[in-house]
């Protein structure tokens, strides 16, 4: 994760006619315009201006807000917005981040988002957080992963990360393989191919085996880097 700096603009990035990617000082939220609503997933780090004139600058349609997950640089501006839609399980985590009043719907695992047009199933990979969730557009062949896999670093330290849980959420998603070919990732390198989450489930387990050896991460954080394979975790 990027240190914020509020100089720094948030970037409109156009996917297609009614996709964006708003890009934010390292984190991404993504944009999804349907016929009668539109899906917003994350909110960045919220330093950088307002994220709801950005989405009414791209769309008049009602909106949706998704967190995959309630890691701070995801949430910045849910407070522009109704509801924060996401998992039970990461409720908490959220409350400790966001106003304690802030209003939440719960969203749970095999739910579907159906914007008009387009829909988004709610798959629950708890790991990098309890509740984690990723979602996954059947029709188009894309899931959206959150932080869950990325091409760069996976944060697996501190409070919350656990990697028995990880595995069996890759393994969830390997199961899943077939309904998808690209991964939006929250952070690095966009998009990805789906090739991705069987790098990071080996790179987990070859980590948990104590097989990959450690090296000083980039910048200064309580963590080492493990890397293997195309896959990487600071833990």
């Amino acid at each position: 994760m990027a240190e914020t700096n509020p100089a720094i603009p948030l970037e409109v990035v156009k996917i297609d006619d009614c996709t964006y990617r708003i890009e934010d000082n390292g984190v991404r939220s993504l944009l999804f315009i349907g016929d009668t609503l539109a899906l917003l997933i994350d909110t960045g780090f919220g330093a950088s201006g307002s994220l709801k004139a950005v989405i009414e600058s791209l769309t008049d349609k009602p909106v949706i807000l998704v967190n995959t997950h309630a890691d701070f640089d995801h949430l910045g501006n849910n407070t522009e917005f109704d509801t924060a839609h996401m998992h039970p399980a990461e409720m908490t985590h959220y409350f400790q981040t966001a106003k304690p009043d802030a209003p939440v719907t719960p969203l749970w695992d095999g739910d579907i988002i159906n914007i008009g047009g387009r829909a988004f199933e709610v798959i629950l990979i708890p790991g990098h957080t309890p509740g984690s969730i990723a979602l996954l557009d059947r029709e188009n062949r894309i899931l959206v992963s959150g932080d869950s896999i990325s091409a760069g670093p996976v944060f697996m330290f501190g409070e919350m990360r656990n990697f028995c849980a990880y595995i069996a959420s890759m393994e969830k998603l390997i199961d899943m393989s077939g309904a998808f070919d690209t991964i939006y990732p929250s952070h690095g390198p966009f998009p990805i191919a789906s090739g991705q989450v069987k790098k990071q489930l080996a790179a987990a387990n070859k980590l948990i085996a104590g097989e990959i050896i450690s090296q000083d991460p980039p910048f200064e954080i309580p963590a080492k880097i493990y890397e293997h394979d195309g896959a990487s975790f600071f833990y």
